[in-house]
Protein backbone atom coordinates (compact mmCIF):
# COMPACT_ATOMS: atom_id res chain seq x y z
CA UNK A 1 0.00 0.00 0.00
CA UNK A 2 1.27 3.50 -0.61
CA UNK A 3 0.57 4.81 2.61
CA UNK A 4 2.30 2.12 4.35
CA UNK A 5 5.46 2.41 2.16
CA UNK A 6 5.72 6.33 2.80
CA UNK A 7 5.50 5.83 6.82
CA UNK A 8 8.25 3.35 6.42
CA UNK A 9 10.21 5.68 4.03
CA UNK A 10 9.66 8.38 6.73
CA UNK A 11 10.43 6.26 9.86
CA UNK A 12 13.71 5.46 7.72
CA UNK A 13 14.61 9.17 7.24
CA UNK A 14 13.93 9.63 11.76
CA UNK A 15 16.68 7.10 12.14
CA UNK A 16 19.84 9.43 13.30
CA UNK A 17 23.00 9.62 10.79
CA UNK A 18 26.03 8.75 12.49
CA UNK A 19 26.81 12.66 12.65
CA UNK A 20 23.16 13.93 12.72
CA UNK A 21 23.52 13.82 17.19
CA UNK A 22 27.22 16.07 17.08
CA UNK A 23 26.03 18.41 14.87
CA UNK A 24 22.07 18.76 16.58
CA UNK A 25 24.42 19.89 19.91
CA UNK A 26 26.52 21.77 17.68
CA UNK A 27 23.32 23.63 16.84
CA UNK A 28 22.63 24.17 20.37
CA UNK A 29 25.73 25.22 21.12
CA UNK A 30 25.35 27.59 18.59
CA UNK A 31 21.72 28.95 20.06
CA UNK A 32 23.02 29.11 23.61
CA UNK A 33 25.26 31.76 21.96
CA UNK A 34 22.68 33.82 20.65
CA UNK A 35 20.92 34.28 23.56
CA UNK A 36 18.71 31.33 23.92
CA UNK A 37 18.91 30.40 27.43
CA UNK A 38 15.58 28.26 28.11
CA UNK A 39 17.06 24.87 28.95
CA UNK A 40 13.41 22.62 28.15
CA UNK A 41 13.62 24.31 24.87
CA UNK A 42 17.40 23.60 23.57
CA UNK A 43 16.87 20.52 25.23
CA UNK A 44 13.37 19.81 22.82
CA UNK A 45 15.36 21.03 19.41
CA UNK A 46 18.24 19.00 20.16
CA UNK A 47 15.60 16.04 20.03
CA UNK A 48 13.88 17.23 16.48
CA UNK A 49 15.84 15.95 13.52
CA UNK A 50 15.64 18.60 11.21
CA UNK A 51 16.59 17.03 8.28
CA UNK A 52 13.00 15.13 8.37
CA UNK A 53 11.39 18.31 7.64
CA UNK A 54 13.25 19.30 4.53
CA UNK A 55 13.72 17.63 0.79
CA UNK A 56 16.55 15.62 0.54
CA UNK A 57 18.36 18.36 -1.35
CA UNK A 58 18.39 20.34 1.38
CA UNK A 59 19.79 17.79 4.40
CA UNK A 60 23.15 18.89 4.26
CA UNK A 61 21.85 21.98 5.41
CA UNK A 62 19.53 20.68 7.70
CA UNK A 63 21.41 21.91 11.08
CA UNK A 64 22.66 25.15 9.66
CA UNK A 65 20.94 28.50 11.06
CA UNK A 66 19.27 29.22 8.21
CA UNK A 67 15.66 29.58 6.76
CA UNK A 68 15.30 27.28 4.48
CA UNK A 69 12.37 26.30 0.90
CA UNK A 70 9.97 23.79 1.47
CA UNK A 71 7.08 22.54 -0.44
CA UNK A 72 4.08 24.64 -1.80
CA UNK A 73 6.67 27.73 -2.20
CA UNK A 74 7.22 28.19 1.98
CA UNK A 75 9.68 28.49 3.59
CA UNK A 76 10.55 26.75 7.18
CA UNK A 77 12.14 29.53 9.90
CA UNK A 78 15.95 29.15 10.82
CA UNK A 79 16.40 27.60 14.32
CA UNK A 80 16.97 30.44 16.10
CA UNK A 81 13.67 32.30 15.25
CA UNK A 82 11.99 28.95 15.87
CA UNK A 83 14.34 28.67 19.84
CA UNK A 84 13.32 32.14 20.17
CA UNK A 85 9.76 32.14 19.18
CA UNK A 86 8.66 28.80 21.31
CA UNK A 87 11.04 30.82 23.85
CA UNK A 88 8.69 33.98 23.81
CA UNK A 89 5.54 31.54 24.45
CA UNK A 90 6.80 30.32 27.79
CA UNK A 91 5.05 26.65 27.31
CA UNK A 92 4.52 24.40 30.07
CA UNK A 93 3.75 20.57 30.42
CA UNK A 94 -0.42 21.52 30.80
CA UNK A 95 -0.49 24.25 28.19
CA UNK A 96 -2.57 23.47 24.74
CA UNK A 97 -0.61 25.12 21.76
CA UNK A 98 -2.50 26.31 18.61
CA UNK A 99 -0.36 26.29 15.75
CA UNK A 100 -1.31 29.23 12.84
CA UNK A 101 1.22 28.18 9.78
CA UNK A 102 2.22 24.39 10.01
CA UNK A 103 5.04 24.59 7.16
CA UNK A 104 7.16 22.05 7.36
CA UNK A 105 6.11 21.08 11.13
CA UNK A 106 9.61 21.72 12.02
CA UNK A 107 8.63 24.08 14.78
CA UNK A 108 5.69 22.40 16.08
CA UNK A 109 7.64 19.02 16.72
CA UNK A 110 9.73 21.20 19.10
CA UNK A 111 6.15 22.44 21.18
CA UNK A 112 5.08 18.94 21.36
CA UNK A 113 8.15 17.98 23.24
CA UNK A 114 6.48 20.99 25.81
CA UNK A 115 3.26 20.77 25.56
CA UNK A 116 0.80 18.29 26.85
CA UNK A 117 -1.21 19.05 22.93
CA UNK A 118 -0.21 21.35 19.66
CA UNK A 119 -2.29 21.18 17.20
CA UNK A 120 -1.02 22.98 13.61
CA UNK A 121 -3.57 24.53 11.08
CA UNK A 122 -2.39 25.13 7.45
CA UNK A 123 -4.03 25.92 4.37
CA UNK A 124 -2.27 24.10 2.41
CA UNK A 125 -3.09 20.49 2.70
CA UNK A 126 -0.15 19.25 0.99
CA UNK A 127 1.76 20.67 4.06
CA UNK A 128 -0.52 19.24 6.84
CA UNK A 129 -0.35 15.84 5.11
CA UNK A 130 3.56 16.04 5.63
CA UNK A 131 3.45 17.14 8.68
CA UNK A 132 1.15 14.62 9.68
CA UNK A 133 3.65 11.59 8.33
CA UNK A 134 6.56 13.48 9.83
CA UNK A 135 4.57 13.39 12.94
CA UNK A 136 4.05 9.62 12.76
CA UNK A 137 7.65 9.11 12.10
CA UNK A 138 9.07 10.27 15.27
CA UNK A 139 5.96 8.75 17.49
CA UNK A 140 4.69 12.52 18.51
CA UNK A 141 1.31 10.99 19.36
CA UNK A 142 0.64 14.87 21.19
CA UNK A 143 0.34 16.87 17.71
CA UNK A 144 -2.27 16.69 15.11
CA UNK A 145 -1.98 18.93 11.98
CA UNK A 146 -4.94 19.62 9.58
CA UNK A 147 -6.08 22.29 6.48
CA UNK A 148 -8.05 25.21 7.70
CA UNK A 149 -8.08 28.67 7.10
CA UNK A 150 -5.66 30.41 9.85
CA UNK A 151 -7.63 33.23 10.09
CA UNK A 152 -10.15 31.86 11.84
CA UNK A 153 -8.18 29.75 13.98
CA UNK A 154 -9.70 26.55 15.93
CA UNK A 155 -12.92 26.83 17.39
CA UNK A 156 -13.75 23.80 18.27
CA UNK A 157 -10.03 22.55 19.77
CA UNK A 158 -9.86 26.10 21.91
CA UNK A 159 -9.36 27.37 24.24
CA UNK A 160 -5.76 27.52 24.17
CA UNK A 161 -3.06 28.62 26.61
CA UNK A 162 -0.74 29.48 23.85
CA UNK A 163 -1.40 30.49 20.38
CA UNK A 164 1.76 31.05 17.81
CA UNK A 165 1.15 32.38 14.20
CA UNK A 166 4.61 31.56 11.63
CA UNK A 167 3.17 34.29 9.19
CA UNK A 168 2.32 37.90 9.59
CA UNK A 169 -1.11 39.75 9.93
CA UNK A 170 -1.82 43.22 9.81
CA UNK A 171 -3.55 43.05 13.10
CA UNK A 172 -4.63 40.00 15.41
CA UNK A 173 -7.51 38.49 14.49
CA UNK A 174 -10.11 38.14 17.05
CA UNK A 175 -11.17 34.82 16.69
CA UNK A 176 -7.18 34.22 17.93
CA UNK A 177 -8.17 36.78 21.01
CA UNK A 178 -11.01 34.61 21.78
CA UNK A 179 -9.82 31.40 21.73
CA UNK A 180 -6.96 32.48 24.09
CA UNK A 181 -7.57 31.35 27.48
CA UNK A 182 -7.39 34.64 30.17
CA UNK A 183 -3.18 35.09 30.91
CA UNK A 184 -2.48 33.46 27.88
CA UNK A 185 -0.26 34.67 24.97
CA UNK A 186 -0.01 35.12 21.47
CA UNK A 187 2.80 35.40 19.52
CA UNK A 188 2.90 36.69 15.60
CA UNK A 189 4.44 38.70 13.33
CA UNK A 190 2.60 42.13 12.87
CA UNK A 191 3.01 43.84 10.12
CA UNK A 192 2.55 44.74 6.07
CA UNK A 193 3.90 42.99 3.16
CA UNK A 194 7.74 43.77 1.70
CA UNK A 195 8.78 45.44 5.13
CA UNK A 196 10.56 44.87 8.20
CA UNK A 197 7.62 42.99 10.70
CA UNK A 198 7.68 43.17 14.38
CA UNK A 199 7.26 39.76 16.33
CA UNK A 200 5.48 40.92 19.14
CA UNK A 201 3.78 38.87 22.72
CA UNK A 202 0.45 39.73 23.37
CA UNK A 203 -0.89 38.63 26.56
CA UNK A 204 -4.84 38.27 27.14
CA UNK A 205 -5.74 40.45 30.82
CA UNK A 206 -9.20 39.66 30.85
CA UNK A 207 -10.32 41.44 28.16
CA UNK A 208 -7.45 43.77 27.57
CA UNK A 209 -4.70 42.48 25.90
CA UNK A 210 -1.08 44.42 26.29
CA UNK A 211 1.94 43.88 23.69
CA UNK A 212 5.42 43.55 23.99
CA UNK A 213 7.93 43.89 20.58
CA UNK A 214 10.31 41.42 20.83
CA UNK A 215 12.37 41.54 17.69
CA UNK A 216 12.17 42.60 13.83
CA UNK A 217 11.25 39.88 11.20
CA UNK A 218 10.53 39.48 7.47
CA UNK A 219 7.99 36.64 7.07
CA UNK A 220 5.04 35.70 4.27
CA UNK A 221 1.63 37.45 4.69
CA UNK A 222 -0.84 34.75 6.06
CA UNK A 223 -3.34 34.58 3.12
CA UNK A 224 -6.77 33.95 4.23
CA UNK A 225 -9.36 31.04 3.24
CA UNK A 226 -7.56 27.21 2.31
CA UNK A 227 -5.70 26.57 -0.73
CA UNK A 228 -7.58 25.23 -4.04
CA UNK A 229 -4.50 23.46 -4.98
CA UNK A 230 -1.80 21.54 -3.34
Amino acid sequence: MAGQRSGNDASERATALPDEAEARASLVLGLRRRGIGARQVLAAIERVPRRLFLSARHHGLAYEDAALPIECGQTVYAPSLVAFTVQALDISPEHAVLEIGTGSGYQAAVMAHLAERVDTIDRFATLSDLATRRFAALKLANVKASQADGFAGLKRQGPYDRIVATATVESVPDAWVQQLKPGGFIVAPVGRSKQPQSLIRFRKNSDVMTAEHLMTVRTVMLQPGLAKKL
